[in-house]
């Protein structure tokens, strides 16, 4: 796929998913995948920083008991990288179920004033919240990519033993919304080179 092939709208709206303190225990959440997720992360948010178009971060303030992303838990905060760059985040949502849609303020609402069609979206986790909100956005009518090296999971057990790595649920991931037709599954690189081809006027 080259950068012809793809192309963001100068008010292309970034969704950055989750990214909070929580992730970061491996002993509650186990293995997971994708080093390279925070610096692909923030460089997406740099970029849309840079040529001014618009950044939504989302946060999940998760009801399960004893969940490290509860609203009163340290693991709810955001990641250092991504409260560093907080201040220009056009929309700050907050949910407490999977799809970015379901949270305050109304995601959907927001982009309709807005003008908005296009969504990036990044963040944690890959197979949950990533591809829930990516399959609604799609759904909705909206024009979905996602980076799939700026997102990360862990690896999940399902039933009768079956147990899925990081890395296979993310490439499960990526067949659902790309082949599924719900969203186009690209690079971070790619999706910086086509940011810089077309800019807000």
């Amino acid at each position: 796929m080259t950068t012809n092939e793809i192309e963001i709208a100068p008010n292309s709206a970034l969704l950055v998913i989750d990214v909070q303190k929580g992730f970061d225990d491996a002993t509650f959440w186990g293995p997971r995948n994708n080093p390279a997720f925070e610096a692909n992360a923030a460089a997406l948010m740099d970029a849309w920083q840079e040529s001014g178009r618009p950044l939504v971060l989302v946060q999940h303030a998760s009801r399960n008991p004893g969940s490290v992303l509860a609203a009163d838990e340290p693991g709810y905060a955001f990641q250092d990288f991504v409260e560093e760059r907080r201040d220009a985040a056009a929309l700050h949502i907050t949910k407490t179920v999977n799809s970015s849609f379901y949270g305050t303020p109304d995601l959907a609402e927001w982009l309709t004033a807005q003008g908005i069609g296009q969504l990036v979206v990044a963040g944690i986790q890959t197979n949950m919240c990533v591809e829930t909100t990516a399959r609604m956005a799609g759904n909705l009518g909206y024009d979905v990519l996602v980076p799939l090296d700026a997102t990360h999971t862990f690896d999940l057990a399902g039933p009768g033993g079956t147990r899925l790595s990081a890395d296979e649920l993310a490439g499960a991931t990526a067949v659902n919304l790309h082949g599924g037709g719900f969203a186009r599954v690209v690079t971070t690189a790619l999706v910086l080179a086509a940011a810089r081809t077309r800019l807000p006027a």
